[in-house]
């Protein structure tokens, strides 16, 4: 392997690094926050996305997004590791990408990326789990009269509390929380599939995809970039920097953890939702167990179970992707010199982490297109962050021969996902655009 160029020395750090990014963990709590970050409930949104694409396409596109993503966040943590040893440890990932391509317009083309991912993803967590709440409700209450917009302002005042933890770090617990919940909703999802399956109600199973040749394209390229926002995190270089230094070596080990979990959640949910449901699976599979008109299609207890599973789990993730935006805070408002508790620091933090939740809780109250807006944020979010940018800081700073399979390899993979994302940017727009007329501020019903 080429040796890269010698970077520069690291300047001093600031309340960002030193409070919200605070490097005390083990290799095990990077795989908790990587788990956290990937494999949440949004992997409930994996037979929607099958429906657009069928069965053979489907499981490719998931095993192809699955290794290409393995594989980018190795050559991520390889770089990092190589600045690490060098004397130099990036902690950011606009950083990383403005030393290493040596140009300041990254930084910013990182951090606004890495903005519209958290704050995508914080709307849709929110939103996801005020639909949670509303399925409880209805379920208890099948005639109440609450909607959506307040369920939503519930989940929103409890993240704002739950915001005031200081660092990434602090969130380890949590997040191997998080881990197991993902466990229990997946087997949760899947009894309940079989149950339906089974079950005299059991639902005609239709595979056909959309007839005219145009809309089966358009919706294939937002299914991919459905599938790639549930790979994508945006934030490894985050991640990684939690670790105790030296880091080098640890993060590979928390991926295979990961992806272990991955493993299992991600092909349970996909296959089996959409075996019982087909072309009719919701962008949240549990909506398909209880239909507007007859009887529920699993247990209540199956469902309740996973609702509640999946409701814990968004608190968590809500947390991980509201670090960036955090650290940013951090870094302009709080003072390194004085204590991470300071009044001087602390009234800062409880304000502007309050106001960042409460905006997200108003957006998500506004903006119910759950499965567009995933794909939206995968197609001009993740895609750029998780399946372009390590390839080309890999071959940037390691330099591997143009005659080796890796150059190659990587030059191709950032080909193939540039025009990816470039469709399926234009294919989620336009599912938006077509959804435009079922939409109603602050409606009761999330679109698909």
């Amino acid at each position: 392997m080429a040796e890269p160029p010698k970077p520069e020395p690291s300047g001093r750090q600031d309340a960002g690094a030193s409070f919200v990014l605070e490097s005390k963990g083990q290799w095990w709590h990077a795989g908790y926050h990587l788990t956290t970050a990937i494999v949440g409930p949004t992997i409930l949104t994996l037979p929607y996305a099958f429906r657009g694409l069928g069965w053979v396409p489907g499981i490719f596109s998931l095993t192809a997004m699955g290794v290409v993503s393995f594989y980018s966040y190795y050559l991520m943590s390889l770089v990092l590791d190589f600045c690490e040893k060098d004397g130099r440890r990036h902690i950011r990932f606009r950083e990383l990408a403005a030393d290493v391509l040596g140009s300041g317009w990254m930084f910013y083309f990182v951090i606004s990326i890495q903005t519209a991912i958290n704050t995508g993803i914080s709307i849709g967590t929110l939103l996801l789990s005020g639909e949670c709440l509303q399925i409880m409700y209805k379920d208890l209450s099948p005639n109440g009269s609450m909607e959506l917009w307040q369920f939503i302002a519930m989940v929103t005042g409890v993240m704002m509390v739950l915001s005031q933890m200081p660092s990434f770090h602090s969130l380890r617990h949590i997040n191997l929380a998080s881990l197991l919940l993902s466990f229990g909703y997946t087997f949760l999802v899947v009894a309940a599939s079989i149950y339906a399956a089974m079950s005299k109600h059991a639902p005609s199973r239709d595979y056909s995809l959309e007839s005219a040749p145009s809309h089966r394209v358009f919706s294939a390229f937002t299914s991919i970039s459905i599938i790639a926002s549930i790979f994508g995190n945006g934030i490894l270089p985050e991640i990684q920097a939690t670790l105790a230094p030296p880091a080098t070596g640890k993060m590979l080990k928390g991926l295979v953890m990961c992806y272990s979990v991955i493993l299992v959640t991600f092909y349970s949910v996909s296959v089996s939702g959409y075996y019982v449901f087909g072309n009719k699976s919701s962008s949240n599979i549990i909506n398909n167990f209880i239909p507007d008109i007859g009887p529920a299609l699993a247990p209540t207890w199956i469902l309740g179970g996973a609702v509640v599973c999946v409701l814990f789990q968004l608190l968590a993730i809500g947390l991980v992707y509201s670090q960036v935006a955090f650290e940013v805070m951090e870094k302009k408002s709080a003072d390194p010199n004085r204590g991470m508790f300071s009044m001087r620091n602390l009234i800062p933090r409880i304000v502007l982490r309050s106001l960042y939740m409460g905006i997200c809780g108003l957006l998500a109250a506004m903006l119910p297109f759950f499965g567009d807006i995933n794909g939206i944020v995968g197609a001009l979010g993740f895609i750029p962050l998780d399946f372009i940018l390590p390839m080309l800081l890999y071959n940037m700073t390691y330099r591997p021969s143009k005659s080796s399979v890796m150059y190659w390899m990587n030059i191709v993979i950032m080909f193939v996902f540039t025009g990816v994302g470039l469709l399926g940017a234009f294919s989620s727009v336009r599912k938006l655009v077509l959804d435009a007329d079922k939409f109603k501020l602050f409606s009761s019903d999330v679109v698909d």
